[in-house]
């Protein structure tokens, strides 16, 4: 594998990591909106990741990348409260709240982050080790 081919791969994970948080930041942002219909009401969104493999047979130097395969909502029913006083109650008296669970988001944000610093790392490393690779040539 070339040497810079570790830059593209750590800056996809990078990339993915970074939809990642966003889309927990708006999970949880969401995470106590109310709506009147079960139909309006805020569906968590979570990333869908794929590696992406070179042909190995085709290709001498391969490299795996990270892909954004696309963004799923999830198809977890939303909660739904009986609340006839609230102002977006609807004729039954209901209100309807995102399925959203905060402490799984939370966890999400945690190892997305971790990741994100990781691979980080991985560039730094990589930039330091060619820096002390070019500074041997002189």
């Amino acid at each position: 594998m070339p040497s810079m081919n570790i830059f593209d791969i750590a800056g996809s994970g990078m990339n993915a990591q970074s939809l990642r948080l966003n889309l927990v930041a708006s999970n949880i942002s969401n995470a106590n909106s109310v709506s009147s219909s079960i139909d309006e009401v805020y569906k968590s969104r979570q990333p869908v990741f794929r590696a992406e493999l070179n042909n190995l047979m085709d290709r001498q130097n391969a490299a795996s990348k990270v892909n954004v395969a696309g963004v799923v909502e999830s198809q977890a029913p939303a909660i739904m409260e009986y609340a006839p006083h609230h102002p977006m109650a609807d004729a039954n008296g209901y209100i309807f709240k995102p399925n959203v669970n905060t402490v799984e988001e939370m966890a999400n944000m945690m190892s997305a982050s971790r990741s994100y610093q990781n691979n980080v790392e991985v560039l730094n490393t990589a930039k330091q080790l060619m820096l002390q690779t070019l500074k041997m040539g002189q």
